[in-house]
């Protein structure tokens, strides 16, 4: 099972985020928008290339991306259930 302090920290390296540590990320953090991260959709392409070349998952269905990217832990929960099925 992947913990979300290690999607976490492939957030920030893979996306070379630098003023911002784990810590500060909180699980329920929006990624995208003006309210939470500001990640934007050159993000959400880099977002998906880390979930494939470091966890192994893919995103099938891309009606469903904008509820897998909206926090760490969504993004957490899509990647263990993608792995248990």
């Amino acid at each position: 099972m992947i913990k979300i302090d290690e999607v976490k920290t492939k957030i920030i390296e893979g996306l070379n985020l630098e003023d911002i540590s784990i810590e500060e990320l909180e699980d329920d953090m929006a990624l995208f928008g003006d309210e939470g991260l500001g990640l934007d959709s050159v993000d959400a392409i880099e977002l998906t290339l880390i979930l494939e070349k470091e966890f192994g998952v893919k995103i099938t269905n891309m009606a469903e991306a904008e509820n897998i990217f909206a926090s760490s832990l969504s993004l957490t929960q899509y990647i263990n259930d993608e792995k248990n099925s």
